[in-house]
């Protein structure tokens, strides 16, 4: 850099080095070339070459904030509108913000916007979401999907509304002691509620902060230093709607496969797209095959319009929801005598076409319906339930997707005139 000093010309070499692999952006060459391109904004009067040194270095520490700045000006123009956002200038509700990051877990944006307004609609605040049923809690979350969450959201909510007189903690520390609450939902919390200075770390925001900077650490592994780079741009204040500008931008801007990098308020300065090779970034583990188990759900009916019904163990997979009786869920499937044995009742069971799928996290179920008429008790763990009345009980979707192969079964029967192909399995 040549700098004119009075009648003398200095030359001064700025040696920049870098101790990760960021990029030198075009954010901080532009900072670099307006700090010295004149003497008096150097400070190079008296001891230029000391001040100007320091004065590279303030540029370079200020880039950071910089880029925090910038997504916070595009946040104010490009935000979103959603259920659970307060508007400009209102204080945000620690129970919806709550309510919202528990739903918005491994769930979209669009799946949950309607159950929330439900569930405010009927359970306006913790309180008295703590002091509805279970039952009607885990009926309201039915089709939401992972249902511990519905389980550990009454839990939480009783907690806070019995223990803590109705307030939430107001820190990440306090906030990760409730149950259903992980370090992520534990930042996202403090910070968009409570204003504390953390930044959460979801998929949407890696994605956003590895490309960034051009990181090929490998998630899930490298989730603590995406963080860190994440932190280094918070700004003094808002850190709530830093946070929620991040997700904006992971979610409507840099999406996983298109991602849109003319709307993008870093695309000057990210590291990815300078790469041309944005889906590289960051990588992640090769996803296993998804393994398909197999059941047989059994549709024990009796003459008065009832069905047998059961409830799922309080732990697990589906806990707490009600269920038609099935066999065991496992990787072979099922021949008709081995079904049978597990039939909650003596009849003639016979399997309705067709079969479905219901998929897992983890695995893919393929099912059939066996169906019969049965009479008696309704046994242990049992109970009969009128079927005009199924949308009452917290059936998961899964069970839901049985009853209407059985409506199906039913109607096909009444146009073919009792001819609906389907098979008798032996008696229990």
């Amino acid at each position: 850099v040549l700098v004119d000093v009075g009648n003398n010309r200095l030359r001064f070499v700025f040696v920049e080095v870098v101790a990760t692999d960021g990029p030198i952006t075009d954010l901080r060459r532009q900072q670099l070339s307006q700090g010295l391109r004149a003497p008096e904004q150097a400070g190079l009067r008296r001891g230029g070459y000391r001040r100007a040194i320091r004065r590279h270095h303030q540029l370079i520490a200020l880039d950071a904030k910089g880029l925090g700045r910038r997504l916070l000006a595009w946040y104010e123009r490009a935000r979103r509108t959603l259920p659970w956002r307060e508007g400009r200038g209102k204080p945000p509700d620690p129970y919806r913000v709550w309510l919202s990051e528990i739903m918005l877990q491994q769930t979209t944006v669009a799946t949950v916007a309607p159950y929330y307004r439900r569930f405010v609609a009927r359970w306006p605040t913790v309180g008295a979401l703590a002091r509805a049923s279970l039952d009607d809690v885990l009926h309201a979350w039915q089709g939401l999907g992972y249902y511990a969450r519905a389980r550990n959201l009454h839990r939480a909510a009783r907690h806070v509304a019995a223990t803590l007189d109705g307030r939430f903690p107001d820190d990440e520390a306090g906030l990760g002691r409730l149950p259903g609450v992980g370090p992520y939902t534990a930042a996202a919390v403090a910070a968009i509620a409570f204003g504390r200075r953390t930044v959460p770390v979801d998929g949407n925001v890696a994605r956003v902060i590895a490309r960034l900077y051009g990181l090929r650490t490998r998630l899930p592994e490298g989730r603590a230093a995406l963080s860190a780079r994440a932190r280094a741009m918070l700004p003094d204040r808002h850190s709530g709607d830093f946070a929620e500008a991040l997700m904006d931008l992971g979610a409507t801007v840099c999406t996983p496969s298109t991602p849109r990098c003319e709307a993008c308020p870093w695309r000057s300065a990210c590291r990815a797209r300078a790469l041309g090779d944005t889906s590289a970034f960051p990588r992640k583990k090769k996803k296993t095959a998804r393994p398909t188990r197999h059941a047989v759900v059994f549709w024990a009916e009796d003459g008065r319009g009832r069905v047998l019904v059961r409830r799922r163990p309080e732990r697990g997979l589906l806990g707490g929801m009600m269920e038609f009786p099935s066999t065991p869920w496992r990787e072979k499937p099922w021949a008709e005598a081995e079904a049978a044995r597990h039939a909650p009742a003596k009849g003639a069971w016979r399997t309705l076409p067709p079969s479905f799928r219901h998929v897992f996290t983890h695995f893919a179920l393929e099912a059939q319906v066996a169906r019969a008429r049965v009479g008696g008790g309704a046994g242990r763990g049992l109970r009969w339930w009128p079927v005009a009345e199924l949308d009452r009980l917290a059936l998961p979707t899964l069970m839901r997707k049985a009853a209407k192969i059985v409506a199906f079964s039913a109607t096909g029967r009444k146009r073919r005139g009792n001819r609906t192909g389907s098979k008798a399995l032996p008696g229990r």
